[in-house]
């Protein structure tokens, strides 16, 4: 009998009390999952069906990814048309590569045409080019032309992330007619806080709110209380700044429109926390130089996302060692100078870093910008000579008393000084010169800093002990 053939203590407990599936840190419970996994090595479609298949769409994500890799499409198998696959949006991109690709095609196609377009999309635009079109071609003709003119749009873009499932009506209908129209058309979406007026063309207009409709005559048109729409979002404009437009004007949802101010899709705010997330989660790994790494990755994958900046940080490694020969006389005449160099190089690199985070974040959300970037970048330099004087103190007692030697105590200071300000300078202005060069500064600041403090740390250390000591 194999491990997954035995009662596991709690396992009939966890099975019988299902639904509550997180413990007490909000991870997927160890019961919980004992259970699942109990009920796919049973094939026990029943268990699965009644207490998996009713999860929400983010606790289905989560089981999912907590399972085992064999169990992922095993338990996706036995879920068969029940199987929700909105909930592969929830997912690490490898693991719903991964049962993608053990869906029958049927299924995928089936599941598919029940999204809504900006799921079906998320899903699709990670498939290879030629299985991407093999599914399309299998779809119903309307809902592959709306999937394939979302995926026409640039990746990361507002036309991504829109639903074209919309309601639109002319603006000479009165709010009988619209009211009617609601209730009899299967095809509106799910769910909805604004109708959007538009004319023959398609061309935008302006919005009626749900509440508007219901406070209104049924004989009233809807020109006579339809209201300018809200911050239309261009569909070609990045994610990352339609999210900041929600975030400005406090949108639930916001209408999606062509280059000629067509209506083609509707932004919701639940997409838009989506993508801040994401936006959020990429800048922390672009500042550790790991590009789109997942938790989910297998070791290749891994490996060859660190390995470019590990290469680029050795290079660099390389200049500071290059510095530290220029005084290797001096080190081997006093032999405290490489006991301390490493302390002023460590502490400037930690104090850029943190300049460098504030700022990459600063310009991400927009605040920090040309208007204001004098004053900050001030401010910086005020917080580094600040921290340099504070810290050169301490240093230069603990290495005055350390060596017995108070002059070794008030070089090591001076360096600290200096090393401090320049970092400070440095973990904000490198940021700011390669945004203004079109680079991006998650990804190439934290290299910069990290050697510039180096550099100056070890040169500015070894330099002014080498001139005092005359070593």
């Amino acid at each position: 009998m194999s491990h997954l053939d035995e009662e596991l203590p709690g396992q009939s407990e966890a099975r019988e009390q299902v639904r509550d599936i997180y413990n007490e840190e909000g991870a997927v419970s160890a019961e919980f999952l004992a259970g699942v996994q109990q009920a796919i090595a049973e094939a026990d479609t029943e268990f699965l069906h009644e207490q998996v298949a009713s999860l929400h769409e983010s606790e289905l994500g989560d089981v999912i990814e907590a399972l085992d890799y064999e169990s992922r499409p095993e338990l996706v198998r036995l879920l068969g048309a029940e199987f929700d696959l909105t909930a592969l949006t929830e997912v690490d991109e490898a693991i719903r590569l991964n049962i993608i690709e053990s869906l029958p095609s049927e299924q995928l196609v089936s599941a598919l045409s029940a999204l809504d377009s900006d799921d079906a999309v998320y899903i699709l635009e990670d498939l290879a080019d030629q299985e991407r079109e093999d599914i399309l071609a299998r779809l119903p003709f309307t809902e592959r032309i709306r999937l394939i003119r979302s995926l026409d749009y640039p990746e990361s873009s507002a036309g991504r992330r829109m639903q074209t499932e919309f309601v639109a009506v002319p603006p000479f209908w009165t709010v009988g007619q619209t009211i009617d129209y609601m209730r009899e058309d299967d095809d509106l979406p799910d769910s909805f806080s604004q109708i959007f007026v538009v004319d023959p063309t398609f061309r935008l207009l302006g919005a009626v709110d749900l509440d508007s409709i219901l406070r209104t005559k049924r004989q009233v048109k809807i020109e006579t209380i339809m209201r300018e729409t809200n911050h239309p979002i261009d569909a070609e404009l990045d994610q990352e700044e339609a999210a900041q437009v929600f975030e400005q004007y406090d949108l639930l949802s916001a209408a999606v429109v062509d280059n000629n101010n067509r209506l083609v899709g509707v932004l919701t705010i639940d997409d838009v926390v989506d993508v801040i997330h994401e936006e959020a989660d990429e800048d922390i790994k672009r500042l550790g130089g790991v590009g789109d790494e997942e938790l989910s990755d297998n070791i290749v994958r891994a490996v060859r996302s660190r390995f470019g900046w590990l290469l680029i940080n050795m290079g660099t490694a390389f200049l500071s060692a290059s510095v530290i020969g220029l005084f290797d006389e001096s080190i081997g005449k006093m032999i405290a100078l490489a006991v301390l160099m490493p302390v002023v190089a460590s502490m400037g690199g930690n104090a850029g870093t943190q300049t460098m985070t504030v700022t990459v974040r600063a310009l991400a959300t927009r605040d920090l910008d040309i208007y204001n970037a004098a004053r900050i970048i001030r401010r910086e330099a005020g917080v580094g000579l600040f921290n340099g004087l504070a810290f050169a103190l301490l240093i230069a007692l603990v290495a005055g008393y350390w060596f017995d030697n108070p002059q070794l105590g008030g070089v090591v200071a001076a360096a600290m000084i200096i090393n401090m300000f320049a970092a400070a300078m440095a973990g904000i202005l490198i940021p700011l010169l390669l945004d203004r060069a079109g680079a991006d500064p998650a990804i190439s600041s934290s290299v910069f800093v990290t050697t510039t403090t180096d550099v100056i740390g070890f040169f500015s250390f070894l330099g002014i002990a080498t001139w005092w000591f005359n070593i």
